[in-house]
């Protein structure tokens, strides 16, 4: 099993983190707000800690639920106390419509972590394609994607162990396309689907 680190106390924090609380994983809550991360630690329950803000992350994986804009500066903030750590951004970078992304060009924001993160630091983006929801009641696909292999076989085996099928699209500069990915789950969820009860996976084909 992994140990785990969330950096953030919101609602993507206490739903992965219940998963990885049942999936037998090792984790750790570190928030602003001390109290906050005391508290998601107590919920979370599960021999689950909590750690200072700006501190050394207990978790060998350390997963940003934060919401986009804050992701970078925090990593920046965090600096040397990341270095050999598996950075694991969730966030998706929707523009004020929900229609597009919030940043200009082929970048993302596990992109832009990679470029402020410790050089030993392995960046993978994953869990953005994913309704909170859905990961609460159901068994979705995980896209991911990163340039570290080491990184990406460590985040498919805690993927795993919280009973989902990890996928992997590929290098960094995937991390853009799965940013994309998010915003059309947010269309279909106001369009085609309707709800937002679905995931997009894989359905292999055979014969």
């Amino acid at each position: 099993m992994s140990t785990i680190t969330f950096i953030g106390t919101g609602n993507m924090a206490r739903t992965i983190g219940t998963l990885a609380v049942a999936g037998g994983n090792t984790v750790e809550v570190m928030g602003r707000d001390q109290s906050k991360a005391d508290t998601l630690a107590k919920t979370l329950g599960g021999g689950t800690t909590t750690g200072t803000w700006g501190a050394v992350p207990a978790g060998d994986i350390v997963i940003t639920a934060l919401l986009y804009d804050s992701v970078v500066p925090v990593v920046a903030e965090y600096g040397d106390a990341l270095a050999g750590k598996v950075i694991v951004d969730i966030s998706n970078p929707f523009n004020a419509t929900f229609d597009g992304l919030a940043h200009s060009g082929q970048t993302s924001i596990a992109a832009e972590v990679a470029k402020v993160a410790p050089a030993d630091a392995g960046v993978v983006k994953a869990f953005n394609t994913i309704f909170r929801g859905v990961l609460e009641k159901g068994r979705p696909d995980v896209f991911m994607a990163g340039d570290d292999a080491r990184a990406k076989a460590s985040v498919a085996a805690f993927i795993t162990s919280l009973g989902l099928r990890p996928l992997d699209a590929g290098g960094l500069r995937m991390a853009h396309w799965l940013e994309g990915m998010g915003v059309v789950t947010v269309g279909l969820a106001g369009n085609g689907v309707g709800h937002g009860d679905f995931a997009l996976g894989v359905s292999e084909v055979t014969g």
